[in-house]
């Protein structure tokens, strides 16, 4: 009841109608900007149809490899009114992850005590950066929710195709990559959605700012990129490292000391480059332990501590086992078989309870010249370990 003095009665529950308040998209940039985003956009609610052919032609044809996200459900994550009823508009922020990469532990040792066998770990996962862009996706939500609209956040879910709603948004352009690359910005962002029923102004997408440039399909390790656009996972070292079972034996060197994700394909992007010229006030707040993962203490740590520690990775499953198969093949790459602490390790994980575990430390051993402990695995009860005998392991 709107004004009045209370002499009308009501017989019954009493249902409250929220005003819906015209939202200034303004306002609601300059609040992302307050509350930690680097950008805002605003796209329609519509489907995204060609995004979902593609990614129903793509996993036909292979190129998914396992991955879920998106490709779980291409019908619900390409229809943003499946996710709020009556969506009319989708609020997009970004967040930069960008951050100054520390220098590596010397391969020599040092004098500060850090252990010189490390494994890199992807640019996105240093710090908590979903956690920091849900905090300024809220503060757009509640701000809709004030004005009497209906609000929902998406973030790095199944739900809906980040990257097509912020190129919708008019945050940036698909690169060559398949990374969204913000104007003088590059890729170097977390992505997430306000699905909302406000009808607000949408924004123009951008055009394409790569041009000729393929650096990132050149330079990709694995040749992933088979063409402008395309990701093959089969290939993509930063999905292989996050995939269960064996890693696929030709592209285990390629890994090198890669723990989780690979940025190679960013690193070499021009726009990123000269984000690294940038002056920002977030760079080189990581703590160096979340950059670089002592090799020997994650394989000797408990499955407890490994997910007290690193439990914000994607671990299938909630298991440690990809952790654990990436250092094993990050020390056969990298680590001195000089280092008595290296073949000690490895005898131990050649009789470990997983046998896949034992394969991949047979390997190790193999790339590290260490014949004599790989040839344990001869009476192996496991085909998969012994099979691990039998293949070509390039000698470093």
């Amino acid at each position: 009841m709107v004004g009045g003095s209370g002499a009308l009665r009501h017989h019954g529950p009493v249902t409250t109608v929220a005003v819906k308040v015209t939202v200034n998209v303004a306002a609601l940039r300059a609040l992302g900007a307050k509350a930690g985003l680097d950008a805002v956009g605003v796209a329609r609610a519509e489907p995204f149809e060609t995004t979902r052919v593609d990614l129903e032609q793509r996993r036909q044809a292979g190129l998914a490899a396992g991955m879920a996200f998106t490709y779980k459900n291409p019908e619900r994550s390409t229809s943003p009114q499946l996710l709020l009823r009556n969506a009319r508009s989708l609020v997009v922020g970004a967040r930069s992850y960008h951050r100054q990469m520390p220098t590596p532990p010397c391969p020599g040792g040092d004098d500060t005590g850090e252990d010189p066998l490390v494994g890199r770990v992807g640019r996105y996962v240093w710090e908590d950066h979903y956690g920091a862009l849900r905090v300024g996706l809220d503060a757009l939500a509640a701000h809709l929710r004030r004005h009497g609209h209906r609000a929902a956040v998406f973030i790095d879910s199944n739900h809906l195709v980040d990257r097509e709603a912020a190129y919708r948004a008019g945050l940036g352009w698909y690169g060559k990559n398949t990374n969204l690359l913000l104007p003088d910005r590059g890729s170097w962002f977390v992505l997430g959605s306000v699905v909302t029923d406000a009808d607000l102004a949408a924004d123009h997408p951008q055009p394409d700012g790569c041009g000729t440039c393929r650096r990132c399909l050149d330079n990709c390790p694995t040749a992933a990129l088979p063409e402008p656009g395309v990701l093959d996972a089969n290939r993509c070292l930063a999905w292989l490292a996050q995939r269960p079972g064996l890693f696929p034996a030709e592209f285990r060197v390629a890994l090198h000391d890669r723990i989780y994700g690979c940025d190679d394909c960013q690193t070499v992007c021009p726009p990123n480059r000269r984000e690294e010229q940038r002056v920002d006030l977030r760079v080189g707040t990581a703590p160096r332990p979340a950059v670089w993962l002592a090799l020997l203490e994650l394989l000797e740590a408990s499955e407890e501590t490994l997910l007290e520690r690193w439990g914000q990775f994607y671990l299938f499953d909630r298991r440690t086992f990809a952790l654990r198969r990436n250092a094993l093949l990050a020390l056969g790459n990298t680590a001195p078989a000089s280092d008595e602490r290296v073949p000690s390790c490895l005898r131990r994980y050649l009789g470990h309870d997983d046998p896949l575990l034992r394969a991949t430390a047979v390997w190790a051993a193999r790339r590290l010249g260490l014949d004599h402990l790989a040839r344990l695995a001869a009476a192996d009860p496991d085909a998969r370990v012994r099979a691990e005998l039998e293949g070509s392991v390039p000698q470093r």
